[in-house]
Formats: structure tokens, sequence, C-alpha cells
């Protein structure tokens, strides 16, 4: 048994789990809307390759799961910085603007390359880098900071 209390806990999950949720819920959603329901397929294909983007509807649900594994894992590394970094949930709307930069550097400069994904990132254009760092930035960085700022407390 681990000698955190019940509130220490909930002070630590509660805002996980709302950051994630509302980061991978907005998220979700919009590339819905830009790229079809066909992304989850897109996103499972990064753990299994090119089948994944044939598959059916238990890989559409594997890709939704993989979204939401890495909406959470998101907000736990914030939320868990945060216990130590106070400013992070003291400066929330700046530091989670700048979060959602980091996430979109880690994705497409990192986790998108070495993953298995049949297609190619890039080129970007100005107008592309602008939009996609504007939607990190809003959907994915506020979100997640924003629930650790308000559950934390």
């Amino acid at each position: 048994m681990n000698g955190a209390s019940p509130s220490v806990s909930r002070r630590l999950w509660l805002p996980i789990l709302v950051g994630g949720a509302l980061a991978g819920t907005f998220d979700i959603i919009s590339a819905f809307i830009s790229f079809g329901w066909g992304t989850p397929r897109a996103i499972a294909s990064g753990l299994l390759g090119r089948q994944a983007l044939a598959g059916g509807l238990g890989m559409w649900m594997l890709g939704l799961f993989l979204h939401y594994v890495i909406a959470f894992s998101a907000a736990a590394i914030y939320c868990v910085t945060s216990r130590k970094l106070s400013f992070l949930r003291e400066h929330f709307i700046v530091c989670g603007l700048f979060y959602g930069i980091a996430i979109y550097l880690v994705m497409n400069l990192i986790v998108l390359p070495l993953s298995a994904v049949p297609f190619k990132v890039g080129p970007f254009t100005v107008a592309t880098l602008r939009h996609d760092l504007l939607m990190q930035m809003l959907i994915i960085g506020l979100p997640i900071s924003f629930g650790a700022w308000k559950f934390s407390k």
C-alpha cells in the first residue's frame, strides 16, 4: 500500500482524466472534420502499418483507443510535472499554449517518424504549420493545462 492519501491521489488523477478527455475529444473531433471518419484507422497504422488502413471496426476502435492513450499520456506528463513546477498551474494559459507547441513538435518530429505510418509527414507549408500549431495550442495544450489548474487544488 502506498503512503499517498486519497485526496492527493484524487488531485493527481482528476486533472489527468479531465485534461486528457477534453484534449482527446477536441482533437478527434477536429481530425474527423479535417480528415474524415477513417482517422482512427490512420492512427492505428502508426502501430500496425498499412494493413490498419483497410481494417474494419476493430481497427477503428484500436485507433481511437490509441488516440486517447496519447492524450491521457500528454495530460499525465503535464499534471505530474506541474506538481513540482507550480508555475505550470499558476500560469496555465501561457504554459498550456507552449505545451501545445511542445506536443506538436514531439508528435511530428519524433513519434510519427518512428512509427509505422505508411505515409510521409510533410512537407509543411507555412499555412499548414500555422494552422496545426494553433490547433495543438488551443485544443490540446489549453485543455490539459486547464485541467491541471482547475482540479489540482
